[in-house]
């Protein structure tokens, strides 16, 4: 089975890494709904875990385009970068959203989820 994520390791500290996604998002002409602070949420509710960020982009043109062959693809969108450490070591991952047009293949979207994969690959790229 391919693997749904796009993860690589940052040589960044975390903080320098989400920065790294958010500015690259913002080339690409994705737009930041949301940024969750995990950690944050957690030990508000007396979890402690270490640094993770969940940050929502989004692109409208893709999105409007790939909503307007399906509504459900929303269940989709935005698309998540998730920054965390793990072992010592600062990860950025991104589910693949290639994988959209094989959840929906009557939707005839794989051109524009190739076009939304290779901007979220260079999002989480940025942040090595």
């Amino acid at each position: 089975m391919e693997e749904l994520d796009y993860t690589v390791t940052s040589a960044k500290p975390f903080d320098q890494a989400v920065e790294a996604v958010l500015e690259e998002a913002k080339r690409q002409g994705f737009g930041v709904l949301h940024i969750h602070d995990v950690q944050a949420t957690l030990a508000a509710k007396g979890f402690a875990r270490g640094p993770l960020k969940i940050i929502e982009v989004c692109h409208p043109k893709h999105a409007f385009e790939v909503l307007a062959r399906n509504p459900k693809i929303s269940l989709m969108l935005p698309c998540p970068v998730s920054v965390y450490e793990e072992a010592g070591a600062v990860c950025v991952s991104a589910l693949k959203p290639m994988l959209m047009g094989s959840f929906y293949p009557e939707a005839g979207i794989k051109a524009t989820a190739a076009a939304v994969d290779s901007a979220v690959r260079a999002i989480v790229d940025a942040a090595r």
